[in-house]
């Protein structure tokens, strides 16, 4: 029965524990660059004791961007920057991850803070967008995208491998394509969004062909001795759970045959209306699910927001690896808080040594003491 601080291997790498920082999007780039702000951001998560921090969503292109605010790796200047990151993450004792994407339908859009909605036509901060089909996503983003043409396929899968390649030469240990949350390639596994009727539509094996090429083509370019992992919508919660989800399953047999490590389960999120059934730790069955039957490794979050929750789904088997959001960012140094909840020896040894010392040794006001 593994616990939650125990280490976890795969491939080459040995996470000093269970416990993952996810990507989460900070909109404050300028040009794809990353700044100080990132710099200090993903240094003080690693410097928390998590086994392993993901950098945000990081745009294969221009036009695959959420936001003008997003960081990406189309270029080597961004590729620089993003070393800094890799490097610092690594020197606090966590594996340096990175996530690649491209938003599809749902990119061009202004930041959460600022509507979260499709930045309008005539804003020439905004761009054209592209998806399987001229289908618009809905509600606050009405922008019709491009259906792409094969050649556009084909861009964008190239844009995918030299995004890796870069990521690969900055440092970063851990891959993450993203495949979820109603962007790119999730619209191609979609049926509300792929109405296609080429070899990338219709049926399974065309909806699952991007997916799978985009992941083979990356295989071919990132270590064999590094995780290469995917974050991939296996569940939209509109009603058609059951089928979406068996086909799901079938695909990530195929991402494990193509040479995925492991999957970070998630939700689709390719239309508005989706019911959703918010709670802690949700998404746990569905995980250990796709363990179970696609026999990979999988990892997730979604409201893992007790101690107890996140000890649990890892100790019964429905998850090797647990992200957990939120909770670092109101605390960067979560592990020790986890570690202190769930009675662990020592929990003050996950922290740097200027903070471990005090808070090991601490015992009251004193000379020399932590005031």
């Amino acid at each position: 029965m593994p616990h939650l601080f125990e280490p976890f291997q795969i491939q080459s790498l040995t996470l000093r524990n269970r416990i993952a920082v996810p990507p989460m999007c900070q909109y404050s780039a300028i040009d794809g660059l990353i700044n100080d702000w990132h710099l200090a951001h993903y240094s003080g998560l690693a410097r928390g004791g998590a086994g392993l921090v993901i950098v945000e969503a990081t745009a294969v292109s221009p036009e695959g961007r959420i936001t003008p605010g997003c960081t990406g790796l189309w270029n080597d200047g961004q590729a620089q920057g993003m070393a800094r990151i890799a490097s610092a993450i690594k020197a606090a004792g966590a594996v340096p991850g990175i996530q690649i994407g491209h938003a599809g339908r749902k990119a061009s859009a202004h930041r959460p803070w600022e509507g979260d909605d499709h930045i309008p036509d005539d804003d020439p901060r905004g761009w054209q967008t592209l998806a399987p089909s001229a289908l618009a996503f809905g509600g606050g983003l009405p922008k019709v995208p491009k259906a792409m043409t094969l050649d556009d396929i084909a861009r964008v899968q190239a844009d995918f491998v030299a995004a890796a390649i870069r990521a690969r030469d900055a440092g970063f240990e851990w891959l993450e394509l993203h495949f979820a949350h109603g962007y790119l390639a999730q619209s191609f596994f979609s049926r509300a969004a792929n109405q296609r009727t080429d070899a990338y539509g219709g049926s399974f094996d065309g909806r699952s062909r991007f997916l799978l090429e985009t992941l083979q083509a990356v295989r071919k370019v990132w270590p064999a001795h590094l995780p290469l992992t995917a974050r991939f919508g296996v569940i939209e919660y509109d009603g058609h759970d059951d089928q979406t989800l068996d086909e799901s399953i079938e695909l990530t047999r195929r991402f494990k045959a193509a040479g995925l490590d492991l999957l970070n389960v998630s939700m689709g999120f390719s239309a508005p209306g989706g019911r959703v059934p918010w709670g802690s730790g949700f998404l746990a069955p569905i995980a250990g699910r796709v363990r179970r039957e696609a026999e990979i490794a999988v990892a997730s979050g979604w409201c893992v927001d007790d101690p107890k929750v996140a000890a649990r789904v890892v100790a019964d088997g429905e998850m090797d690896v647990v992200m957990i959001g939120r909770a670092h960012l109101a605390d960067p140094h979560y592990p020790y808080q986890l570690a202190l909840a769930l009675g662990r020896e020592h929990p003050a040894a996950l922290l740097p040594t200027p903070y471990a010392y005090w808070l090991s040794r601490y015992r009251g006001p004193g000379t020399g003491s932590a005031q």
